[in-house]
Parts: structure tokens; C-alpha cells; sequence
């Protein structure tokens, strides 16, 4: 204890690590001012694809609710045209499935 009596002093920032690459905060989409997401550009929606076939999360993809949905719209336009799978390659040959019972 310290002299005031309130437990271990803190140090540093709080546990978090310092110095690593940092991602440019906002809506790459927004920042580009595009409106439309085109479906058929299947190298820029597997940047919101994880290597298992779902979809990120807003807080992980860094996109904004708008342009949010417009990526989750022509994910699934383009998976039902057979441009984007729709699970990950190992699943389906594999057949193993190692999600909930």
C-alpha cells in the first residue's frame, strides 16, 4: 500500500502496449466519398470477410452504419453469384463443423 492507503500505485497507460501500427480511424468509404458499393469488386469485400466467410463486425471493419450495410448487401449479392463463398474452403471439404453443439 502507499501512503494513502489506496492499494498499488498505477504506472503507465493502463496495461495497454505502446508503438505498434495504427489503422486510420473512420469509414474508409466516407473518406473516399463513395457512395455505392459495387458487388462485383470482389478484392475490396474480402477486406471485410474474415478467412472463415463471415462478415466483420462495424467495430473491427471501421465503416460507418450506411456504409455498413451497403458492404453486408454486396457480400451477399455477390456470394449469391458465386463471386465470394460462402464458407471457407477447409469447412467444406473437411465437413467438420467446430461450432456449437
Amino acid at each position: 500500500m502507499n501512503e494513502e492507503g489506496q492499494g498499488e500505485e498505477r504506472r503507465g497507460r493502463g496495461g495497454r502496449g505502446g508503438g505498434g501500427f495504427r489503422r486510420p480511424r473512420g469509414c474508409e468509404f466516407c473518406r473516399a466519398k463513395t457512395d455505392i458499393v459495387d458487388y462485383k469488386d470482389t478484392s475490396l469485400l474480402r477486406r471485410y470477410i474474415t478467412e472463415r466467410g463471415k462478415m466483420e463486425p462495424r467495430r473491427k471493419a471501421s465503416t460507418c452504419a450506411r456504409h455498413q450495410r451497403a458492404v453486408a448487401q454486396a457480400v451477399k449479392r455477390a456470394r449469391h453469384l458465386a463471386l465470394l463463398p460462402y464458407t471457407a474452403e477447409h469447412v467444406r471439404v473437411s465437413g467438420i463443423h467446430l461450432g456449437r453443439r
